[in-house]
């Protein structure tokens, strides 16, 4: 009796010290799957730039988004590998600016969320090299004719028997 009574307060206890609890600030907005919120204020050089977030219009610059990130401040996998934002320009003479942020999708890189995003709309986009397109693959000759198996398969996969009876160059069944 004194035994189980023992187990019996042993168990409870070690369940209720593997029980954790879990306690966030107050001021902190809860988002899905147990995401948190975190307010990243985006400006640009040209004020009433529009910035689109995952392609979809958030509002003309200087602008405060919301964005739902994991505890330790990583940007979480809603699905996509990347969390663009775009800022799409006003006036000539401006370009768009991107910025890209990994989730960790498929083992990739996880950026941490800013705080701010500065976007100068007069840097042009880089220049590449022009392609240069590759020479055909040469053409592939037979010099001994494609190599032909000529025959058909052995009648009987399988180990086999050999009886021989007399001398080896007398009859073989």
């Amino acid at each position: 009796m004194k035994w189980n009574l023992i187990f019996g307060t042993l168990g409870l206890a070690a369940v209720g010290f593997l029980t954790g609890c879990e306690t966030l600030p107050p001021d902190v907005e809860r988002g899905p799957h147990g995401t948190i919120g975190y307010k990243v204020q985006i400006e640009a050089t040209g004020p009433g730039a529009r910035i689109e977030a995952n392609g979809e219009y958030v509002g003309n610059t200087p602008v405060t988004i919301k964005i739902f990130g994991d505890r330790d401040g990583t940007f979480h996998d809603f699905g996509s590998p990347y969390y663009i934002i775009k800022a799409l320009p006003l006036t000539t003479n401006q370009y768009p600016q991107t910025a890209m942020f990994g989730t960790g999708r498929f083992f990739g890189r996880e950026d941490k969320i800013p705080e701010r995003i500065f976007f100068n709309m007069t840097n042009p986009p880089p220049v590449y090299p022009p392609q240069v397109a590759a020479p055909p693959p040469a053409p592939y000759y037979y010099y001994y004719g494609p190599s032909v198996y000529i025959g058909g398969p052995p009648l009987f996969y399988g180990p086999r028997f050999n009886f021989w009876i007399g001398p080896r160059w007398h009859r073989r069944w």
